[in-house]
């Protein structure tokens, strides 16, 4: 088995955090968003990973140590890491291309962007698994149509009237995406584009034709990491399972707690020092902050930030951020809210 994973965006409803640190690799619940992916795609399939292959973007925002990164995570789920790059924002199915090398054999193709919860054994009848979660306004989103078999026989993009309540997620599955990459070569050779750019769901759309059964695997929760808000919730909703769960440590034990309360869940990273301080619950932060006089719930705080008298809720700050709650001079970047 392998898993593809095409994360060359850097997230543009994400700044300013996706600004300096491309959108998969911001952390959430303690870990880098494309890391809890892979690893919760692999726990799902139960399997053993050949091959994890990343396609990354420009050079300049994916460098040498986010290679080094997902390199280490792929060989610590004993997998040959691949990395490519998507030099040209030409859409899903152009991102899948770049990859070209590694598509034969069964294979997961993920989109780094999401955060899924899940339980289900693959169809081994089907040639193709489109995970799917169900939702209250379909409306909004890619749905699949099923027919009596429950196969799915058409991709309807934000359908006026009801298709389905099941919305495509991102996350595929194919016996032999080799079938895939002769669809999607097909797509690029006769310059078939929708929206400007080379679309997966083409390439989908040409194996349904052929006949090939596709099938839905329905995930419990699916967490969207698309901006602020829904990251902070996806966060939340993520240290709630781990701390259910049990299997991390989430508050480590280096970190210095003075006077301090801490409120579970959270996840407090390695050498982080809290004076005089409330945290949680829902709050995650990272390796080596500073937290005095403050109270922070619900928020998402990542690595080398000092934080003092402040009183946040539903805050996401970045790397090497000073903030005095009690401030009298501001030097802000772009692309930066004070609410």
């Amino acid at each position: 088995m392998k898993i593809i994973v095409p994360m060359a965006g850097r997230g543009s409803r994400l700044r300013p955090h996706s600004l300096t640190v491309p959108k998969p690799l911001i952390p959430v619940a303690g870990q880098p968003i494309v890391h809890r992916l892979v690893k919760d795609i692999a726990k799902v399939l139960k399997q053993p990973i050949e091959e994890i292959a990343f396609v990354l973007g420009d050079p300049a925002w994916f460098g040498d140590d986010v290679v080094e990164s997902l390199k280490s995570l792929a060989t610590g789920l004993g997998a040959k890491p691949s990395i490519y790059r998507q030099d040209q924002p030409l859409g899903t199915g152009h991102a899948i291309m770049c990859a070209k090398p590694s598509l034969s054999g069964p294979a997961v193709i993920a989109y780094a962007d999401t955060l899924i919860r899940a339980e289900f054994d693959l169809d081994s009848e089907a040639d193709s698994v489109i995970w799917t979660k169900r939702v209250a306004n379909p409306e909004a989103y890619g749905v699949v149509k099923l027919n009596d078999k429950e196969e799915i026989v058409e991709l309807v993009e934000k359908p006026e009237r009801f298709v389905s309540d099941q919305a495509v997620i991102g996350i595929y599955y194919f016996k032999d995406v080799a079938v895939l990459k002769g669809k999607l070569q097909e797509i690029l050779d006769e310059n078939i584009m929708n929206g400007g750019e080379y679309q997966i769901n083409d390439g989908i759309k040409r194996m349904m034709a052929e006949g090939r059964i596709f099938k839905t695997g329905t995930v419990d929760e699916w967490m969207d990491c698309g901006n602020k808000s829904v990251t902070l919730e996806t966060n939340a909703k993520m240290l709630g399972f781990l701390a259910s769960d049990g299997d991390e440590k989430l508050i480590a034990d280096s970190v210095i707690n003075n006077n301090s309360t801490i409120i579970e869940p959270c996840c407090i990273g390695e050498n982080v020092v809290l004076n005089n301080a409330t945290v949680g619950p829902n709050v995650s932060i990272g390796n080596h902050c500073t937290i005095d006089n403050s109270t922070v719930k619900n928020s998402l705080i990542q690595t080398h930030t000092t934080i003092k008298n402040a009183n946040l809720d539903n805050a996401m700050i970045g790397n090497h951020v000073n903030y005095d709650g009690n401030f009298s001079s501001v030097s802000i970047g772009d692309y930066s809210v004070l609410e």
